[in-house]
């Protein structure tokens, strides 16, 4: 009988495959049922087309395999590669990759919470939420507010960077909400 069911699962075509793999609520699940065999490799890659938020968190994840897994999800719109107890190791490298996604125009939230890998050159390339990432100087934020004319908002708690970059950074671009940022400032911010 078992015999007879894995025949019946190794007939389902790719994309009712892919559909299902595609309601699996985390990518842990759906990183499992990829493991399977290379039929259900593929169509796990197929369902992240259709994905608009993916988290890696609690994942060990690199820079090539989170490109590789970024650029299969052409709807994304929420990435969370947060660091997390598994280690996670995103570098600029791992930004730089994932800047030529075709998700990347549709992206509003990437969380990168934590990431020490990531500096100046990293965040150039993509708008992100710079939670705790303290190699990220003034300069570095300089240029991503001058590059992202719509940048709506900024994460910037947790970094080393003096509060008068804050006022010129609303220079630039006075709609913008730059939040977690300390009260001292006297401009409108957001303070989460």
């Amino acid at each position: 009988m078992a015999t007879e069911t894995e025949a019946e699962i190794e007939r389902l075509p790719i994309d009712l495959l892919a559909y299902t793999f595609f309601l699996l609520p985390s990518f842990r699940d759906l990183a499992q049922a990829g493991g399977v065999c290379k039929k259900w490799r593929w169509a796990a890659l197929v369902s992240l087309a259709g994905r608009e938020r993916l988290s890696f968190a609690d994942q060990q994840m690199d820079d090539e395999s989170t490109a590789r897994l970024v650029c299969a999800a052409d709807n994304l719109k929420e990435l969370n590669i947060s660091r997390s107890c598994w280690g996670c190791q995103i570098t600029d490298e791992g930004l730089f990759k994932i800047s030529s996604a075709k998700c990347v125009g549709k992206l509003t939230s990437i969380s990168l919470w934590g990431m020490a890998g990531i500096t100046d050159s990293g965040v150039i390339n993509l708008t992100i939420i710079l939670w705790s990432c303290r190699h990220v100087t003034e300069s570095g934020l300089i240029a991503l507010v001058n590059k992202c004319r719509k940048l709506e908002s900024i994460n910037v708690g947790g970094m080393r960077v003096p509060l008068d970059c804050f006022t010129g950074l609303r220079t630039i671009s006075p709609a913008l909400q730059i939040r977690s940022v300390s009260q001292h400032l006297n401009i409108s911010t957001q303070v989460v």
